[in-house]
């Protein structure tokens, strides 16, 4: 399974459905709340951000090296391999 790392905001819905649909497939995750952070930090991150998805939309998923932006659950499933 590649890894996946997704950045999101804490409160926005396809961010929240991303996250459930993994949870719901057993999938392993790592996530960052951009707006959760601040200053510097938040800064950084968005920049990070911008280096996948240049308009700095969330979810912003990265699966291996495949980049999915939004809830797209067949993309994420076909890059799972699910």
């Amino acid at each position: 399974m590649p890894p996946v790392k997704m950045f999101t905001l804490s409160g926005c819905i396809h961010c929240k459905n991303t996250k459930q649909f993994l949870n719901e497939n057993g999938i392993k995750y790592e996530y960052v709340d951009v707006d959760l952070l601040s200053g510097e930090e938040m800064t950084a991150m968005i920049e990070k951000v911008k280096k996948y998805n240049p308009a700095s939309t969330f979810p912003t998923i990265c699966i291996g090296n495949k980049v999915i932006v939004g809830f797209k659950k067949d993309e994420i499933k076909a890059a799972l391999g699910i």
